[in-house]
């Protein structure tokens, strides 16, 4: 069993966990997931590693409550515990002296970000974060990410803090700007990775997703998470979660996201009627 020591929630249904887990912190990598399991029934869910303490054990988690397991997951307290905790798993991020990095992400992404700009920034890299949040009070992770970039530029949907707009207009108009750009890293949404890498492509700019959203068992072995990548199948939690935008086949990815979503609506519905806790 794992102890989880710390909870916060940082914005309406996103959660931040620190769980005890020393072996899992001493191998984690930037970029690194782990698969997790609340109890003996659960099922297996991958969840990106945002940040570790290797002296304390300590793995940071930040996952968004959509569906039936991460609403069980939202549950839970410090001293708790849940039933299975593997990890480090997938290849680490490619860090090495690229030149400007921009690293753009929204949602939970913000913070599953800072350990790739920490490394980043340590491999002598000048990092420039973009984030978008749909408002102010939505925002969560910009002063620990802007902690590790040279710039940070925040835009919200509805101009209530930093500037409004599309991060996709963000993004296009710093590629178009004086300062060369030497990649761009993507975490978030398919759809805003797959509009981002459609820009960057229109520059030429080597871009980086995370596709760790389409990964299920974690360990190839139930081929949910295939991927065709430059025309080749990929599998997210072996051979990455890390790929080029440029080569991802986005309309395939996307068709195959929308497969079960009547049942897993059906699975939350049930467990929110049967279970006394909800």
């Amino acid at each position: 069993m794992y102890r989880i020591v710390l909870r916060e929630d940082p914005v309406p249904n996103i959660h931040l966990l620190k769980i005890e887990a020393p072996a899992v912190a001493r191998k984690a990598q930037a970029g690194q997931f782990v698969i997790i399991r609340v109890d003996e029934k659960g099922e297996r869910i991958p969840l990106s590693i945002a940040d570790w303490d290797r002296e304390e054990g300590g793995i940071t988690i930040v996952f968004n409550e959509v569906g039936r397991t991460t609403r069980k997951l939202a549950h839970l307290e410090a001293g708790d515990e849940i039933a299975n905790f593997v990890g480090p798993l997938g290849l680490p991020a490619e860090i090495e002296k690229f030149g400007t990095v921009a690293c753009v992400a929204i949602g939970y992404g913000v913070v599953t970000m800072v350990p790739i700009a920490r490394a980043l920034k340590e491999a002598g890299n000048r990092v420039i974060s973009v984030i978008w949040a749909q408002s102010q009070n939505m925002l969560f992770g910009d002063e620990r990410l802007g902690s590790f970039s040279d710039q940070l530029i925040v835009n919200t949907d509805d101009g209530s803090y930093g500037r409004k707009g599309s991060i996709l207009d963000v993004l296009e108009e710093l590629l178009r700007g004086s300062e060369r750009i030497d990649r761009v890293i993507i975490i978030g949404p398919t759809c805003m990775m797959k509009f981002c890498s459609a820009i960057t492509k229109l520059f030429e700019v080597k871009t980086i997703v995370s596709l760790n959203p389409i990964m299920v068992d974690g360990t190839g072995m139930c081929g949910c998470c295939r991927v065709e990548v430059g025309g080749e199948t990929k599998f997210a939690c072996v051979d990455g979660p890390e790929f080029d935008g440029h080569e991802v086949d986005w309309d395939l990815l996307m068709a195959r996201r929308c497969t079960y979503p009547a049942e897993k609506g059906r699975a939350l519905m049930y467990h929110c009627q049967n279970c006394a806790q909800w």
